[in-house]
């Protein structure tokens, strides 16, 4: 395994081919911008043969001087090679088919005239002096020998990198380690991983690999991408950290900020229980994790939300308990010294009624309003319930 690992996200390309996805040239701009503002050093930035209006985003990415290289997908196709070219690119990617199924849909099966149209744009690519990296789409479900042989003839060429593409998202983490160790000690170039969510691996395959052996991996925030999405930036980077011991050199504290970002130029919000960068990510509702956390938050949590710009978050909800409920007073200011005896299991009854019929937390301020409004009656009676006009606001 190395220790060194490259970060190639590729949000802007295949992430962006997620169904109903269309960044503007300024969200192109400004997540392009982000992403290397926090480090991320390699961004695939579109497919220049798309025509004006990608590749008018392209030289609009270029301009900017960014650290990060930037790359353009393309075709084994002479005119996708010219038209990177006329972007002013000095990295591109090829990719091409080498399971029998996507050869037969888009070379009619013919390896051979596969082979020389590969060798004919890599050629044309290195003449022009540009960086070159071919990828062997749906490799996962293609003999391994001939994912080697078509590795080795790439590096053979002046390839830089082969990218090992499991397309249709079919392999575990098991698998992928004994294909990418194969592949690895084969070839001397740099694997990249390319990995897809479809079976909900892409990101323990991604690190399967680079476990294996591979230097690079794909990335796409929020796992946007095709179908079930690709391995999210967020959780490789995350995982990489806590689990392998590898920092890849990227701000983590501004990978919620990045997220929200591609969210909403996206319009694919994100379920709050989203890995690392969620609403739920680090909220505790039960009263045993609560209780925990209030006493240790790492009793409850993998790291600090902080350290992905995150925020923790406790919630009164159905499963909270006495413990919770008393810090949520206390830090609103409620003399909780003054709730007679038994009225604090009435009032915690009370916000588990409500919760269950209303289907959202309540608000702490709000919930601090109505217990204000009512201390000084606690003493005589029960107090009337929580309105249930209360704000749905997530807390």
């Amino acid at each position: 395994m190395n220790s060194s690992i490259t970060i190639n996200d590729t949000t802007l390309r295949d992430g962006e081919q997620a169904a109903g996805v269309a960044f503007q040239i300024p969200e192109k701009i400004s997540i392009a911008a982000l992403l290397d503002a926090i480090g991320v050093p390699e961004i695939e930035v579109g497919i220049p043969a798309m025509g004006a209006v990608e590749t008018e985003a392209i030289r609009a990415m270029l301009s900017l001087g960014l650290r990060a290289q930037l790359l353009g997908w393309n075709r084994a196709v002479p005119s996708d090679i010219l038209a990177s070219i006329r972007c002013g690119l000095k990295r591109i990617h090829i990719s091409v088919p080498v399971s029998d199924r996507q050869m037969a849909a888009k070379f009619q099966g013919d390896r051979p005239r596969l082979l020389r149209q590969l060798r004919q744009c890599v050629e044309m690519a290195l003449e022009q002096g540009l960086w070159v990296s071919v990828g062997a789409e749906d490799a996962s479900r293609t003999p391994l020998e001939q994912v080697i042989e078509l590795a080795q003839m790439a590096q053979s060429w002046g390839c830089r990198r082969f990218r090992y593409c499991d397309t249709v998202g079919i392999l575990d983490p098991f698998s992928t380690y004994k294909q990418i160790r194969r592949l690895v000690r084969a070839i001397d170039i740099p694997v990249e991983m390319h990995t897809h969510d479809d079976l909900g691996m892409a990101t323990a395959n991604a690190l399967a690999g680079i476990r294996a052996g591979a230097q690079s991996v794909n990335t796409t925030v929020n796992g946007l991408g095709e179908r079930a999405g690709n391995a999210p930036l967020e959780e490789v980077v995350m995982a990489l950290r806590c689990t392998l011991g590898i920092d890849v050199g990227v701000d983590t504290r501004r990978l919620r900020e990045l997220s929200q970002q591609v969210a909403r130029a996206s319009g694919a919000p994100l379920p709050p229980w989203k890995a690392i960068v969620g609403d739920n990510a680090f909220a505790h509702e039960s009263g045993i994790h609560a209780a925990g956390v209030l006493r240790d938050p790492q009793t409850y949590e993998p790291f600090p939300p902080e350290a992905v710009g995150g925020q923790r978050r406790l919630v009164l909800g159905k499963h909270s308990g006495r413990h919770l409920l008393l810090q949520i007073l206390k830090e609103h200011g409620i003399p909780v010294e003054q709730i007679p005896p038994g009225q604090l299991e009435k009032l915690l009854e009370q916000v588990r009624q409500h919760v269950t019929h209303c289907k959202h937390p309540i608000p702490p301020a709000e919930l601090a309003r109505y217990c204000r409004a009512t201390l000084t009656q606690w003493a005589q009676h029960t107090p009337e319930p929580i309105p249930e006009e209360s704000h749905p606001d997530v807390v």
